[in-house]
């Protein structure tokens, strides 16, 4: 088994106990008027309930939030969900990598010895995040909207989103037939892991925060490379990104329960996700869909003994096809290692919550569906805005293996 990074000592070895996700809802669509503090406090409930930790017990909150709205929605979100005046909380923004940044900065308190039971995750609601308005130069100027942040300045390049990828299809070789297979293969596992049933104990309702809404709204039966290929480019004349190997606007959230080892066995918890480390990196902003692999590059420099095609659960965001096929190909994974159940291209990209979502897959795959005793080790990948990456590794621990 690989051991945690750092101390090993049962108080501090960080492990999950729970994790849990609304279903992802199309941007305008099952969580339109659905605010993010009420999408992340249904997910909240939903842990504390798993875990079998009070309100009281909770030590910090830790979430990742993108596009809005704003503040400090992890608080707001805390006293929504019913939790106790004493509990702090804090919202991080690392853009899309923020739900995996939450985490890890969660691990790394309870690791450190500063807290033992930490709620950490993330959320998105772009239907309800407010507009952003450019305030005009002088008193008779007119404000400017616009929808995207500043992640680098001009004298270094700043793309949006399907420029960069586009960016990263041209630079690595990345062709349109690639991409659109592969993203027809993530609507495929996806509807497959749906028919099965395997999102079903991940996903909460949102009880009475929110409407009930128990399945995933954007992975399409009947997606595949030739309807694809039918698809314009989206972001650039004569380009290969399209909206259909691009993942969807979303909301939604997910939050998992972070404890010591020594905690967990007290509280019954006998199969748990151990944090072994996380590490975050920088590249290029106008190739920000690498990110990620700089990101686990500097994660496995500092677990020699980790080999990425001896790892069992791969879990990768999926913005685009293009930066995904291009951070495995420069990784060397196999793209059919990765995604077993669909990616964000089908299940979509909820930005801030896509990380904790990414780990509450992984939480499904090596603890819910895997038989008591039996092993097991991950590793989820977020390339972000700006040019930055962040990548953790997991590994089971069993009490009966």
């Amino acid at each position: 088994m690989i051991e945690s990074n750092g101390s090993r000592d049962p108080a501090t070895t960080p492990v999950i106990v729970a994790a849990r996700r609304t279903a992802i809802g199309r941007a305008g669509g099952c969580f339109r008027d659905v605010g993010a503090e009420f999408l992340l406090a249904g997910v909240i409930a939903a842990v504390l309930r798993d875990g079998g930790v009070a309100a009281d017990q909770v030590d910090e909150v830790v979430a990742g939030n993108a596009a809005g709205p704003g503040g400090n929605v992890a608080r707001v979100a805390a006293l929504t969900a019913g939790l106790p005046f004493s509990v702090p909380a804090v919202t991080v923004d690392r853009q899309c990598g923020a739900g995996l940044e939450a985490i890890n900065q969660a691990c790394r308190l309870v690791q450190a010895g500063a807290a033992e039971v930490v709620l950490a995750g993330g959320v998105e609601s772009v239907s309800t995040a407010p507009w952003r308005v450019r305030r005009p130069s002088g008193r008779t100027g007119m404000p400017v909207f616009y929808d995207k942040a500043r992640f680098s300045p001009d004298s270094v390049g700043d793309p949006g989103m399907g420029e960069a990828a586009e960016n990263v299809a041209r630079v690595y070789g990345v062709s349109r037939e690639r991409q659109d297979a592969f993203a027809a293969r993530s609507h495929r596992l996806a509807v497959q892991a749906q028919e099965e049933g395997l999102f079903a104990d991940e996903i909460t309702t949102l009880g009475e925060f929110g409407p009930r809404v128990e399945r995933d709204e954007c992975p399409r039966p009947r997606s595949s490379p030739e309807r694809l290929a039918r698809l314009r480019p989206a972001f650039v004349e004569g380009g290969t990104v399209t909206a259909g190997n691009s993942c969807p606007l979303n909301d939604g959230a997910a939050m998992v329960l972070v404890t010591s080892m020594e905690r967990a066995r007290a509280l019954g918890h006998r199969r748990v996700l151990a944090f072994v480390d996380g590490a975050a990196a920088g590249v290029d902003p106008n190739l920000l869909g690498v990110g990620a692999v700089a990101s686990t590059r500097r994660l496995l420099a500092r677990q020699p003994g980790v080999e990425l095609d001896r790892v069992d659960v791969v879990e990768f965001n999926e913005a685009f096809a293009s930066q995904t096929l291009a951070c495995l190909d420069l990784l060397g994974i196999d793209p059919d290692r990765v995604n077993r159940n669909g990616g964000a291209i089908a299940l979509g990209h909820p930005y801030g919550a896509s990380g904790a979502v990414l780990v509450t897959r992984v939480y499904s795959q090596l603890v819910r569906q895997r038989s008591a005793g039996e092993g097991g080790t991950a590793v989820a990948m977020m390339a972000t805005a700006g040019g930055l990456g962040v990548s953790t590794l997991f590994t089971v621990v069993d009490d009966a293996s």
